[in-house]
């Protein structure tokens, strides 16, 4: 079962080390998380959200061209996502976005953990980046 976190659980984390020492894409040992999603997290408390309601949370990828995007749009559609193709910008011209969004997400660790990995791994597999994700309060 997926355990939920607390704010407790996340403070005690960069207590222990100051911010500038942590590598934000590594693990924190206690938590399995990776600190980038942590401080995620920590945001989202301190702006005063209930983690364990569900919420609208937007996971943001970039691909080097439509053709690609569009394939890693198709494999996250598959997986249950809403997903949006994005045209690039005029000063990012190979830069696609692919915006994948659900609207009923609980943030438990566990759940956290095996989305950042799914879709590190889905923007890997097609050449691109994973930028992260965001919520709403």
């Amino acid at each position: 079962m997926d355990r939920l976190w607390c704010h407790n659980d996340l403070m005690a984390l960069f207590r222990r080390r100051k911010k500038n020492e942590i590598d934000l894409d590594s693990r924190s040992p206690q938590l399995g998380l990776k600190y980038k999603d942590v401080l995620v997290l920590e945001q989202l408390v301190k702006a005063g959200a209930d983690v364990t309601q569900p919420r609208h949370v937007l996971h943001y990828l970039y691909l080097p061209d439509q053709e690609r995007a569009g394939l890693a749009a198709e494999e996250a559609a598959s997986a249950g996502f809403e997903v949006t193709v994005r045209e690039p910008l005029p000063q990012y011209p190979e830069q696609w976005t692919v915006v994948c969004e659900r609207h009923d997400v609980v943030l438990q660790l566990e759940a956290v953990r095996d989305t950042t990995d799914y879709f590190e791994t889905l923007a890997g597999s097609h050449g691109g980046d994973y930028d992260g994700w965001e919520a709403s309060v």
